[in-house]
């Protein structure tokens, strides 16, 4: 099993954390619950994807790791280290932005305030190109572009394109703008192509991965995961013998508003809005969180192998935890339920967004053949 702990001396470590993402496990933790119950040659399969890190330990160890993601931020960046394009092609493309950004100076001028005090006028017109001509879903080129421009949207004023943010979470634009004001801060004067182009070579500065056939797919579990076996076939590939994943916390996360920069920069609206349409309320009314993880957990279990093992990484708190394990007991009875507790020993991804109540941790649930 390849280690990838606080190394970048391998292509495999410098891509496994492309991109920040709410709440993600460590490919470490990855790692080794794929070590444990797999074998090279082995599906493992996530409905809840979220930036690939299960698909992409899974692809890097040999086995072939099968994904679904809604967001489609996390999408691009699990795509991106499961297939980027090479890196010539890449900044070729970048200066393709670059050489039309003059184009679309009227679309920059004409953002929202927020946009004008978090980025210069150079980059709007870089950032304005790129959501107008990159084709994310369905070019490597521009999916893996794309990828290094999110991770680079917003952040830390002197190692991102925007005024001071934080880089996991998209902050309320009014509460930023506010922020900017009275502390002074105006965007950084950078270069898009040149800034990109030194996180580029970084990224690239070993290779690419190589990695086992594997894919993720960008919609709806619920929906996708029927017809699933036809891609598994077509990998040639067996039945998943791990299913191996953490789906949303009830109540906790809100993916489509804590990303709403980012997903702008995919093609959404400039300022945020709560998620609408089916998802609404799935993951925060417990009735509504239930169903969602009943049809999920019961259309993967129609593909998973006789002897397959369910790795369950959920909250510890009890509305989401119940919930969970009850979900769970009722899709897979014939199987021994056994769980590991993983208290927080250091501040959470919540608490660095301003939640400060008491966290009980996480815990892992593990189902296991009779």
């Amino acid at each position: 099993m390849k280690n990838l702990k606080g190394k970048y001396d391998t292509a495999a470590s410098r891509w496994a954390g492309v991109g920040p993402y709410y709440a993600m496990f460590p490919t470490t933790f990855a790692d080794g619950v794929i070590e444990k119950y797999t074998q090279p040659g082995d599906t493992v399969l996530d409905p809840f994807a979220g930036r690939g890190t299960a698909v992409f330990s899974a692809a890097i160890n040999g086995r072939c790791g099968i994904g679904i993601e809604l967001n489609p931020v996390g999408w691009v960046y699990a795509r991106a280290k499961l297939r980027p394009a090479t890196l010539k092609a890449v900044e070729q493309r970048l200066s393709e932005l670059s050489r039309i950004a003059p184009n679309f100076r009227r679309a920059a001028a004409e953002l929202p305030e927020f946009y004008h005090r978090c980025f210069t006028a150079n980059v709007r017109r870089f950032l304005c190109a790129a959501r107008s001509e990159l084709d994310w879903s369905r070019r490597a080129v521009d999916w893996t572009a794309m990828a290094i421009l999110l991770i680079n949207l917003h952040g830390k004023r002197d190692a991102s394109l925007s005024n001071q943010m934080r880089q996991t979470k998209s902050m309320s634009p009014d509460y930023a703008v506010r922020w900017w004001r009275e502390h002074k801060l105006l965007p950084p004067d950078v270069e898009p192509i040149q800034f990109l182009r030194k996180r580029l070579n970084w990224r690239y500065a070993k290779g690419r991965p190589k990695l086992s056939p594997s894919q993720v797919y960008l919609g709806d579990s619920v929906h996708l995961l029927p017809d699933l076996h036809h891609s598994i076939r077509s990998l040639d590939a067996p039945p998943p013998r791990l299913l191996f994943t953490s789906p949303p916390y009830c109540g906790v996360t809100n993916y489509h508003y804590d990303q709403w920069l980012r997903l702008w920069l995919l093609g959404g609206k400039p300022l945020p809005s709560r998620l609408n349409g089916r998802h609404r309320g799935r993951f925060a009314d417990q009735e509504k969180y239930r169903e969602m993880l009943e049809q999920v957990f019961c259309k993967a279990a129609g593909l998973l192998s006789a002897d397959s093992v369910i790795y369950v990484r959920t909250d510890m708190r009890k509305t989401t935890y119940d919930t969970t394990k009850e979900v769970l007991q009722k899709v897979f009875p014939d199987k021994k339920l056994t769980q590991r507790a993983r208290p927080f020993r250091r501040p959470t991804q919540t608490r660095l967004f301003g939640d400060k109540l008491p966290k009980e941790g996480e815990v892992d649930l593990i189902l296991l053949p009779a």
